[in-house]
């Protein structure tokens, strides 16, 4: 039996958390064309009868702006730490900049086993791949690069292989039937904002929140949820409840129906929109908004 933890690290939307459903095999984090999608550290797991792969998804890595984002840069710096694997997504699709190789430098090849996800091929020219490899290995990132695309299940196969063979032989760390560390709680707040960032694109920013007020499952089977949508601009409240409450009534019914798909029960949800200005550089705020 072989067992270990893989921090999923690369910028902000390389693809890691699309990458870590699809190796797992359920979703366990929610994504979008967004950056700062992933605010927290997501744990996936993956058991088969011979190994188990319990991988750390993290937030993306790119420019702190605010203190929400110092934070999301502390959780990703500190997941890198004691694993027994280093997986660094790479946007291939994005292309190879100096920057890309300065980052993936100070993550892989160092004292943790590791390898380079390259992802998205599907949607890139294939002839960019192998230039773009031997540009890593000339540039000393001297690692096993790994060409896939997650939504295709391109190669995905042969890097989980890969991944199973490089862990330490052990026990298993996680029970058999725990996919993630998450609690339903975190998840529905989670899929209520992915429904916001999906839909909404860029009119909103990325500077939601969604707060589980009510969470509770009745004697009839069916959840009732109310949650708050914080917002930190008076326009993006506007634009989020639309004309006569439109745009609020139809994102919801998007997600309730995901909640419900994920749950298994029917749903009665409620949701209200406020704003908070500047709430991502309150560490009072952050801690209410984003950890569950």
């Amino acid at each position: 039996m072989r067992s270990g933890i893989i921090a999923v690290i690369g910028r902000a939307n390389a693809g890691k958390s699309t990458l870590v459903n699809v190796l797992v095999g359920e979703k366990v984090a929610i994504v979008s064309p967004k950056p700062q999608t992933t605010r927290n550290s997501i744990m996936g797991v993956l058991t088969k009868p011979d190994y188990q792969l319990v991988f750390v998804d993290t937030p993306g890595i790119y420019k702190s702006s605010n203190k929400l984002s110092d934070i999301m840069m502390k959780t990703a710096e500190d997941a890198a730490k004691d694993v027994d694997f280093i997986l660094f997504v790479h946007d291939g699709h994005g292309g190879l900049s100096d920057r890309d190789i300065s980052i993936m430098k100070k993550y892989v090849g160092g004292g943790i086993p590791s390898a380079i996800a390259y992802t998205k091929i599907d949607i890139m020219p294939k002839d960019r791949i192998a230039p773009d490899i031997q540009k890593l290995c000339e540039n000393g990132v001297d690692v096993d690069v790994f060409p896939v695309s997650a939504r295709k299940g391109t190669n995905m196969a042969n890097l989980e292989k890969f991944l199973a063979q490089s862990m330490p032989e052990g026990d298993k760390i996680i029970a058999d039937d725990i996919v993630s560390d998450r609690s339903e709680k975190f998840m529905i707040a989670e899929i209520m904002r992915e429904k916001i960032l999906l839909k909404f694109d860029d009119e909103v920013p990325h500077g939601i929140a969604v707060i589980v007020n009510r969470f509770e499952r009745g004697e009839n089977g069916v959840y009732d949820i109310n949650l708050d949508i914080v917002c930190d601009k008076p326009n993006h409240k506007s634009i989020l409840i639309g004309r006569g409450g439109a745009a609020i009534k139809e994102v919801s019914s998007f997600a309730r129906k995901s909640m419900e798909s994920f749950l298994g029960a029917k749903v009665f949800l409620t949701t209200y929109v406020r704003v908070e200005e500047g709430w991502r550089d309150k560490m009072g705020l952050i801690k209410d908004m984003v950890i569950l």
